[in-house]
């Protein structure tokens, strides 16, 4: 097959991505590109690997706007989903000893543990039994319940990916600062990067382009995600989270493998810049060190996750209760780790929609407003 690239279509002022008044040419301009040795049985997979894209994805309905020579698939972008079982399992233990008041992100509270019919197996399993359990909407949350609440200690349980980890890195300065001794973090945040190289290192990964994260990308810039063509050849695009930002990312990364011409772009202009927020780099690298992690689905994945600095032990929550996670999954029939790794869309788990429901969920990406099953749900009526 020969390739081609058509021009791309006038595209509207960056603040009228919300309501894109050229989509349609946009799109047809991705039907009318072909792929050097790829046809219909055999697409062109992009993966998105944000939460907020994907529900994006979702309720735009890009998936049958698309031809069916573009395939998008999700992956591990949501950071309720990535957090294995066997640390919510170690999250059950803290949050049930005396004198623990745990805070956390509303999802995490729902999100099962590794053993499938026991009794705590979530966090609200255990605040129903009497843990003192509270859902707080930032980390600054979290520092306020230490300082009303000085008889106990205040767990905050530090999910999420770059966006997030600034929040919490401000939060341990300010509790040490005011000499909040009963204020720590449990540090379950997770790096994207690494996640991206551990992927495109399996072989049952098939995967011609990423649109890379908008928020992640904020932090870390765009320059973040140039190891993708210049290591692997694999065509990256930043993308914004309205309809707009999609289908133009979209439409780059079609490009690029049309053309075999792998680059980064960045599509998200008016919020990403080359080299992030120089001040929440520099606080995340005053608080935090990289450190070996483990993924649910992915497994172990080096340098992925983020560590405690020396100088913020006494806040280390993972030191003060001898955090031990292990490497296990739900032995429930759940699939999550196949949906965050692009090898299984979520209608066909066995279990969804049936044993597996947002009012009843079994796994992860179930539970979270971020995650590929939640999302395939929430629009079923549409192809997702």
């Amino acid at each position: 097959m020969s390739s081609t690239s058509p021009e791309r279509p006038s595209f509207p002022r960056e603040a009228d991505f919300a309501a894109p008044c050229d989509l349609a040419p946009l799109l047809a301009a991705v039907a009318a590109m072909t792929f050097p040795g790829r046809d219909a049985s055999d697409p062109v997979r992009l993966m998105e690997v944000c939460g907020t894209h994907t529900m994006a994805i979702a309720r735009a309905g890009l998936r049958q706007l698309l031809p069916p020579t573009v395939r998008l698939i999700s992956g591990p972008g949501c950071p309720v989903c990535v957090t294995p079982a066997g640390a919510l399992d170690e999250v059950l233990r803290i949050a049930r000893l005396p004198g623990v008041l745990v805070a956390s992100y509303g999802d995490l509270l729902r999100v099962p543990g590794s053993r499938p019919g026991a009794r705590p197996n979530t966090l609200n399993d255990c605040r129903a039994a009497g843990a003192d359990v509270r859902v707080v909407y930032s980390a600054m949350d979290a520092v306020a319940l230490a300082r009303q609440n000085p008889r106990k200690t205040v767990v905050f349980l530090g999910v999420g990916f770059e966006t997030t980890a600034p929040g919490t890195a401000a939060s341990l300065l300010a509790a040490r600062d005011a000499g909040l001794t009963n204020y720590t973090v449990l540090c379950l945040l997770k790096q994207t990067p690494p996640a991206l190289r551990a992927l495109l290192a399996d072989p049952a990964c098939r995967i011609d382009g990423f649109l890379c994260p908008g928020h992640v990308a904020t932090i870390l810039g765009a320059d973040a995600f140039g190891f993708l063509p210049a290591r692997y050849r694999i065509p990256a695009v930043v993308a914004g989270f309205e309809g707009g930002d999609l289908a133009a990312a979209i439409y780059a990364l079609c490009r690029q493998i049309s053309t075999g011409r792998p680059a980064l772009e960045n599509e998200y202009t008016r919020a990403v810049r080359p080299k992030g927020n120089p001040a929440a780099r520099a606080v995340l690298a005053q608080v935090f060190a990289p450190a070996d992690d483990i993924w649910r689905g992915l497994g172990p994945i080096p340098q992925s996750g983020y560590a405690l600095r020396p100088a913020f032990a006494a806040h280390d929550a993972a030191k003060r209760f001898g955090f031990a996670p292990q490497n296990r999954e739900q032995a429930t029939g759940c699939r999550c780790g196949e949906v965050l790794k692009g090898l299984l869309e979520p209608a066909r788990c066995p279990l969804f929609g049936k044993a597996c429901r947002p009012d009843d969920p079994v796994g992860p990406c179930m539970v979270s407003g971020e995650g590929a099953c939640a999302a395939a749900f929430k629009y079923r009526g549409l192809p997702v």
